[in-house]
């Protein structure tokens, strides 16, 4: 109960806005069919879960290390979808300059093995790739795990120099980008 006071907090402060809610699962849809997600829900203004996983080079990243820069969290279901594709592309891209300051972090549950392809594919240079692929400790982390499919939902996250959530919104439908400027406006104000 106590988690469902809590997104439906989060839901009517805009939060998790589009997010809909099936008894105390936190639902998303992909062209209308409801999906439900999985696992512990972030909180903004709470420090993000300390999860290690993969690297496109398999060596083992903490995201505890992320404290002391603001680091952007992109979370996508797959890198080898077109929506995907275009939310790296415009964190790598589109970002006004804030790579220079920011880290940009890309989470999926692809193998690392594709993540580096499709960076060294698509020439992002600029974007640290972590892949949950293992357990889906992350996407359970984070409660961003999809339980139909075991993907990861669609999300952006904004983390401060202490490695507490400034920003959140998990994507109501997973065939939508996230609001990517919103993001960045936030971490450049951090």
């Amino acid at each position: 109960m106590k988690n469902f006071i809590i997104l439906f907090i989060l839901a009517s402060l805009g939060a998790l806005s589009g997010v809909s809610f099936a008894g105390e699962k936190v639902q998303v849809t992909l062209h209308g069919k409801p999906l439900t997600l999985h696992g512990t829900p972030l909180q903004v203004g709470q420090p993000f879960p300390a999860v290690t996983i993969p690297d496109s080079k398999m060596a083992m990243t903490s995201l505890q290390s992320f404290k002391g820069q603001v680091t952007i969290i992109s979370i996508v279901p797959s890198i080898d979808t077109k929506v995907c594709e275009k939310q790296t592309h415009i964190l790598s891209e589109e970002n006004a300059g804030l790579d220079q300051t920011v880290r940009l972090v890309t989470v999926s549950r692809d193998l690392p093995f594709a993540q580096k392809r499709f960076a060294k594919e698509a020439r992002i240079q600029n974007v640290l790739f972590l892949s949950d692929y293992r357990e889906g400790q992350f996407g359970e982390s984070t409660g961003l795990m999809i339980q139909e499919n075991r993907l990861l939902a669609r999300a952006l996250v904004v983390l401060d120099k202490e490695g507490v959530i400034r920003h959140l919104e998990i994507v109501p439908d997973l065939g939508q980008l996230p609001d990517m400027e919103k993001a960045f406006q936030i971490a450049g104000s951090l």
